[in-house]
């Protein structure tokens, strides 16, 4: 198939900001585009898109105390000790996890909202990407108005439309509509990737396997 006539592989990523594994699942698929890209030169790149899981969707808009969720999620067992083997794997994609500085376990849906408004504009990986560094690598508080639109400012999303977006409630219940579609679809877990809507490979994977699931993709395309 002529490359110009070749529609772009896309990958739907399902995942939460507030989610070790799906943090480190976007380093490796980042690191597989780059893998793609070198296999398939003529091929033109995906289309990546991210859509919300909300691991904990119960907690109220403000959150709760981070230290509280931990004793109430892992009994007495401490954040170092829960996320020792997430913090050994983070730092094999430069990721160094810290759990100590976050205060707040924040309900995530607000933080969504901004990602999936970031998805009409080319800014959408850098928003998701700036939103879980901003959680575990600064410790930043992801229930406050201000910090949100902050980050995603920064990211490359318009902050005053940011704001704005946050003040609609239909962008929050848009969100709970996505999580709850794919809840439906059997997603149970995240990381969990949709290649072309005919490939799904869940949690996160090394880069070669999601490599492997792109060109297979693409092939039954072909």
């Amino acid at each position: 198939m002529d490359a110009e006539a070749m529609e772009p592989l896309t990958i739907e990523v399902v995942s939460d900001v507030v989610c070790p594994w799906c943090f480190i699942g976007k380093r490796r698929l980042d690191a597989a585009l780059a893998l793609h890209a070198k296999a398939r030169p003529d091929a033109p790149p995906p289309k990546v898109s991210f859509h919300p899981f909300q691991l904990n969707p119960d907690l109220p808009p403000e959150g709760m105390s981070r230290a509280d969720y931990v004793a109430r999620k892992w009994g007495g067992r401490s954040s170092a000790e829960v996320y020792a083997r997430v913090s050994d794997v983070g730092r094999t994609v430069g990721i160094e996890f810290a759990f100590d500085r976050i205060e707040r376990q924040p309900n995530t849906k607000a933080a969504h909202a901004l990602i999936a408004l970031a998805g009409e504009h080319p800014v959408q990986a850098a928003v998701k990407e700036a939103m879980m560094r901003a959680w575990f690598i600064e410790g930043r508080d992801l229930t406050d108005i201000d910090t949100l639109v902050e980050v995603a400012g920064a990211a490359g999303l318009d902050s005053t439309r940011a704001r704005a977006h946050l003040a609609d409630p239909e962008a929050l219940r848009a969100i709970d509509a996505a999580d709850l579609q794919a809840r439906r679809l059997g997603v149970e877990g995240v990381p969990f990737f949709i290649f072309n809507r005919r490939y799904a490979v869940s949690g996160a994977q090394e880069a070669q396997t999601l490599v492997d699931a792109m060109i297979a993709s693409e092939s039954k395309s072909e």
